[in-house]
C-alpha cells in the first residue's frame, strides 16, 4: 500500500512539493493538510500516507540508510517515484537529522547550561583538628523546562574520580562526543 500511496502522491503535486511538506511536519513545522488536495484521498488514505512517508524519512536519516537502500525499498513504486522521495531526502538530510537530534535532546527536560569549580583545602571539621582534605565545588547551571537553577555540590577526591568515571563512560557511548570530554578536561585543568 504504500507504494501506492507514494505514487499518488508525487503524480498529484509536482515538484515535489507535498514531500516538501511531509519533511516539514517532519522538522517540527506545519505538515500538509488533507483540504489542500480536494478529494485526491480518502482521510484513512491521507493518514497512511503522511504516516508511511514521514517513517521514511525519519528512518532513512535515522538509520543512515544508503540511497540504494532507500530506492530498493521504493521499488515497487517506480523509479521515478522513488528518485523523487530520494531527490527530496538529500535535499533535505541534515535538517531531518537536526529535527531527530532535537526530537532525542526533548526527551531530557534538563540541560547543562554552565558550570564553575574551585578547588578548597579543609583543614578541619567540627569532629577532626586535622584535616587537610582538598575538596571540590561544583556549580551547575542546569536549564530545566526553560528555568535555569543552580545547583552545587562538594566532592572529595573519591567522589571527584566517580563522576570522571561516570563523564568518560558516558563520552564513550555519546555518538558526536567531544562535549563530555571537553567538561573533563576543564573540571581537571588540562
Amino acid at each position: 500500500t504504500n507504494a501506492y500511496f507514494v505514487k499518488k502522491s508525487v503524480g498529484v503535486c509536482p515538484k515535489k512539493i507535498l514531500l516538501h511538506w511531509v519533511v516539514d511536519g517532519v522538522c517540527g513545522r506545519e505538515p500538509p493538510r488533507m483540504a489542500d488536495y480536494g478529494n485526491t484521498w480518502t482521510l484513512v488514505e491521507w493518514m497512511e500516507l503522511l504516516d508511511s512517508l514521514s517513517s521514511l524519512f525519519r528512518l532513512a536519516v535515522g538509520k543512515k540508510t544508503p540511497d540504494e537502500e532507500v530506492l530498493a525499498s521504493l521499488a515497487d513504486v517506480g523509479s521515478g517515484y522513488g528518485e523523487a522521495v530520494l531527490t527530496v531526502l538529500r535535499a533535505r538530510r541534515e535538517e531531518i537529522r537536526q529535527a531527530l537530534v532535537e526530537r532525542t535532546n526533548n526527551v531530557s527536560s534538563s540541560t547543562l547550561q554552565d558550570f564553575d569549580w574551585q578547588i578548597k583545602l579543609a583543614l578541619s571539621s567540627d569532629k577532626i583538628s586535622f584535616l587537610h582534605t582538598p575538596l571540590l565545588n561544583l556549580r551547575l547551571d542546569v536549564k530545566e523546562n526553560g528555568a535555569l537553577k543552580p545547583l552545587s555540590v562538594e566532592m572529595n577526591r573519591e567522589e571527584l574520580q566517580t563522576l570522571i568515571s561516570s563523564l568518560e563512560a558516558a563520552n564513550k557511548v555519546q555518538s558526536s562526543g567531544g562535549h563530555v570530554h571537553a567538561l573533563i578536561h576543564k573540571l581537571l585543568g588540562y
